[in-house]
């Protein structure tokens, strides 16, 4: 168990937050970990976190989760720790969540819960906020009342027999389910929004790169690095949640559309997956998929797996060409002397999984032009063609440096430049057509 010192306002909510290790668990990530990531959900929620502990449970109970002797052992540690919340960092039934608000008097979140609150408070947007409120009357319709009150609204007596009468409990259930065919009707128009919007884009045409990751990978930092904004990014989990668009330029003038996205996390709320799809469709569509890890953290191969199943179920269109680059985030929080270790694996990683990889400290910009770099590489299939401008075309130049990838540059002695530069065929066409007395040919092999 883990004591933390709290503030002892009347407003705060303190909490206990409880992990269960049930029987069978064949989890990638070992309980200490996923008991510290709870720790940190509830945190997220500004919640204080007064105590916390691994709950071995040998055999579940359907009413409870617990058996009745962990349950009282439980109730000690709320009491002690004068907590009005407890946090279960498992999905619960609603029986088990009533049952058990019933023995311990105290509010009980179970994970989802917990990823959903925090989702709802994050929300800035109104396509988010919609997402948001799909999940969570989602997640409520299986409960029948009113389990999603903001932490705030304490439920009262716990103690009380009977509820809802039947014709209540069915009024519920079909304003839930009315409310959620209207949010459906608006996602999908921002669905078809954003289908034109993709539309657009692609006669610009410029191409997507999408970064996904574990929630505090550093998405969002290594985001305002490549385009100089300023997006939040904190050590918070779930900093992001509405995905953001920049133009970001890079090596040798080739321009590209990257994408913040939500972060993902083990055990994801299917209820998110779901309502997120609008967003996540970004990723779908995206011509190259960064893979923001956190590279010095103990269980980064756990949270890729996480993540690689996520995006097994956002399968690109099967005429997209999709390519991945896995970037080793937090490179300033690796062991000095583990610094060439890590990059040295960077480097190998394309020869054991397939996938390449490029180590990077987002925070202090270490290797993030290698980084840049790499991405010209990975998403430029445009044919290279040779072009050859007469003195004083300085217009023309530069409109190749804009639009195109400049791989060589050569001034000659008489004055005339010559560039050999990758150019899509769109941006070929509307080369020849603003410039057409420069002397064009496609590039030796």
């Amino acid at each position: 168990m883990t004591s933390r010192s709290v503030d002892r306002t009347p407003e705060a909510q303190v909490c206990v937050v409880i992990h269960p290790e049930l029987p069978g668990d064949k989890h990638a990530r070992d309980a200490d970990a996923r008991l510290e990531e709870a720790v940190g959900l509830a945190l997220a929620l500004d919640l204080k976190v007064q105590a916390a502990e691994i709950a071995r449970v040998r055999k579940t109970v359907p009413a409870t989760l617990f058996g009745s002797g962990k349950v009282e052992e439980i109730a000690a540690l709320i009491r002690a720790a004068e907590a009005n919340v407890v946090v279960i960092d498992e999905a619960i039934s609603p029986i088990q969540q009533r049952n058990l608000e019933k023995a311990w008097e105290v509010k009980v979140v179970d994970r989802t819960g917990l990823i959903l609150e925090i989702f709802a408070r994050r929300a800035r947007t109104a396509e988010g906020k919609l997402q948001v409120e799909l999940a969570r009357l989602d997640y409520e319709r299986s409960r029948l009342v009113r389990t999603w009150t903001h932490l705030e609204r304490q439920r009262g007596g716990m103690s009380k027999t009977g509820g809802p009468g039947e014709t209540q409990i069915e009024l519920d259930r079909r304003q839930i389910a009315d409310n959620i065919n209207k949010l459906k009707a608006q996602l999908e128009e921002v669905r078809r929004t954003r289908a034109l919007h993709r539309a657009a884009r692609k006669r610009v045409p410029f191409p997507t790169v999408a970064l996904v990751g574990y929630t505090n990978a550093g998405k969002s930092t290594l985001f305002n690095r490549l385009t100089g904004s300023d997006v939040m990014a904190k050590d918070l989990l779930f900093a992001t949640l509405d995905t953001t668009q920049r133009t970001v330029r890079l090596p040798r003038g080739r321009s590209a559309i990257i994408a913040d996205t939500v972060g993902f996390i083990s055990d994801l709320p299917h209820e998110l997956v779901e309502a997120f799809r609008a967003t996540l469709e970004e990723v779908r569509e995206a011509d190259l998929i960064l893979h923001v890890r956190d590279i010095a953290g103990p269980d980064t191969l756990a949270q890729a797996k996480d993540v690689e199943e996520v995006l097994g179920r956002l399968k690109p269109r099967d005429d997209k060409r999709q390519v991945m680059l896995e970037v080793w985030n937090k490179l300033d929080l690796v062991a000095p002397g583990e610094h060439g270790v890590t990059k040295g694996r960077a480097m190998r990683q394309a020869e054991v999984s397939g996938v390449p990889a490029v180590a990077v400290s987002a925070w202090t910009g270490e290797g993030i032009e290698h980084l840049r770099e790499t991405i010209a590489e990975l998403i430029d299939d445009a044919p290279e063609v040779e072009v050859v401008l007469a003195a004083g075309e300085g217009e023309a130049t530069a409109w190749l440096y804009r639009n195109g990838r400049i791989t060589r540059r050569e001034d000659r002695e008489d004055g005339t430049l010559r560039l050999l530069v990758k150019l899509d065929p769109q941006a070929l066409g509307r080369f020849e057509r603003q410039f057409p007395d420069a002397a064009l040919r496609a590039a030796a092999q």
